[in-house]
């Protein structure tokens, strides 16, 4: 039970943003009760045991870091630390009948060759250091303002000072940068990925959600590199539920909240313990899920578009590909069935209302960076893990006969991985204590259910360009992206102007909004 009937900040949800905002409002000496609908803290950047009886605990929804300012690691004196991929990424591939493929990593000299063995020439690796140049630069600009007051639409154009950056990324569709660039579908499926993770959108969306999708997803730590969570993501909000405890937080599990009622002055939650004042409310959850607890009328939920799959291997499968080891192939993204022409046609297939006939996904295998994450017997039998994420698989597909239609969705995935690999990714899954396959999947509807996402959207709404039309000084909550239509109800979550994927900005953010206020 909570300790108190009134706290200076009552936080809606123990996500990994929730318990930021906890840990930085406790170390400035306000009082902070946590709420968390689940048995546990971490939200969907969890580690479980998935398989009964298996010693492995995997990253069983969020599973790579990016945007984790290491200012938030520093602040909160977290003991948690991520590990470098040498291998960007694997892509398998057929050039004159023969199984090859790109392989990009931090050997220059490798990565050239490559490209030269896929393209038949060097012209594709120029466009290739040219374009993530460009990104690179628009990435050491843009990531520094992520923990700062929300700049102007104006003020960040003037930032990056490059007006082609601005606008192939900002103004015109990622599609027609992607196809400026480079002219081999490979090359060009692999760079659009990164617009189309968790997100339901084509090349040349004239909305422009890919290329916001694409923003945060290369301007991670000014470098935009996709970094490995040691001992899993569970190790993160393990160490930001200490801090926030450790600081004088409050947390309480096993209480969903059923209500906020505010006056713009002062508020109160209402959950399954009582009713609990407070001056700030903070909501870690989908703005979709704070109207409902507000009764207001919800917006439509936005729609999450991907499936998630977990397995567990007895060892990594053998690739048609001979001449790249599997330990290489699986330790950065391993892309599978995405070539751009693939991609579009998914797209489209999945809009129609059917599923892909190639479904597109990519895969990581974190043991073989942190093989903390196994038993130590399970390392020593040579035991993997692998993440798959599916692309183009929207919410709607499950709507009439969930359990059925991801069955076969998965089904087709597998098939397109199998297609790459000389034998069937089957065969090497590792069994739990009941003899059954270690492999789950995850629809969007499961993370609804789950997760309470709406949707099942990964970023709880379409992500948001990091910039506001216009300033407005004298609004804290704005200025720093976390504005609701209360002034003392902020979102503190990946709805948030800079909320989505694994990083505490929006917890940080909505902190910083309420100190400034109060």
């Amino acid at each position: 039970m909570p300790e108190r009937t009134s706290y200076d900040a009552v936080i809606v949800g123990g996500g990994h943003n929730g318990l930021v905002a906890a840990a930085y409002l406790a170390r400035a000496g306000r009082s902070v009760l946590v709420l968390e609908r689940l048995d546990h803290t971490g939200g969907a950047a969890v580690s479980a045991r998935a398989f009964r009886g298996v010693d492995a605990r995997l990253s069983r929804y969020s599973y790579l870091v990016s945007l984790l300012p290491p200012q938030l690691v520093r602040d909160l004196g977290l003991r948690f630390a991520v590990r470098k991929r040498s291998v960007s990424s694997y892509t398998p591939a057929v050039r004159d009948g023969r199984p090859t493929g790109l392989f990009v990593s931090s050997d220059e000299a490798a990565t050239r060759a490559s490209f030269a063995r896929i393209t038949g020439s060097d012209r594709e690796y120029a466009s290739w250091r040219r374009f993530y140049g460009m990104t690179r630069r628009v990435a050491e600009r843009v990531f520094p303002t992520l923990t700062e007051p929300l700049p102007t639409r104006a003020a960040l154009r003037a930032r990056i000072d490059d007006e082609g950056a601005w606008e192939a990324l900002f103004e015109r569709p990622l599609g027609e940068a992607v196809e400026a660039a480079f002219a081999d579908d490979l090359v060009r499926g692999v760079v659009l990925t990164d617009g189309l993770i968790g997100t339901f959108a084509d090349a040349h969306d004239p909305a422009l959600v890919q290329n916001r999708c694409f923003l945060y997803h290369v301007i991670g730590g000014g470098t935009g590199d996709w970094d490995v969570p040691i001992g899993g993501m569970g190790a993160l909000t393990d160490a930001l539920a200490d801090a926030a405890r450790k600081a004088g937080a409050e947390i309480v599990t096993g209480c969903p909240v059923t209500g906020i009622a505010t006056d713009g002055r002062t508020a109160e939650v209402t959950c399954a313990q009582g009713t609990f004042g407070a001056r700030h409310v903070l909501v870690n959850a989908a703005p979709h899920t704070l109207a409902r607890l507000l009764g207001a009328r919800p917006p439509e939920p936005a729609e999450g578009a991907q499936l998630k799959v977990n397995m567990l291997l007895t060892r990594l499968p053998r690739l048609r590909d001979t001449g790249v080891d599997p330990r290489l192939a699986f330790s950065g993204t391993f892309h599978v069935a995405e070539g751009y022409e693939q991609l579009a046609a998914a797209h489209r297939q999945a809009a129609a209302g059917g599923l892909p006939a190639a479904p597109p996904s990519e895969i990581y295998c974190h043991s073989l960076t942190d093989p903390s994450v196994l038993g130590p017997d399970l390392v020593r039998q040579g035991y993997q893990t692998l993440t798959l994420f599916g692309l183009h698989a929207p919410a709607r597909l499950f709507a009439e006969d969930h359990d059925a239609t991801r069955e076969r969705l998965l089904a087709a995935t597998l098939g397109q991985v199998d297609a790459v690999l000389a034998e069937p990714l089957t065969d090497c899954l590792a069994a739990d204590a009941d003899g059954r396959p270690c492999i789950e999947a995850r629809s969007p509807l499961d993370l609804e259910r789950d997760l309470g996402l709406p949707g099942g959207h990964i970023f709880h709404r379409d992500l948001a360009f990091p910039y506001r039309e216009e300033a407005d000084e004298d609004d804290a909550a704005a200025r720093w992206g976390v504005r609701t239509a209360h002034p003392n109800v902020l979102l503190c979550g990946a709805g948030a102007v800079r909320g989505g994927g694994v990083s505490g900005i929006a917890g940080h953010n909505a902190a910083m909004a309420v100190l400034e206020q109060s």
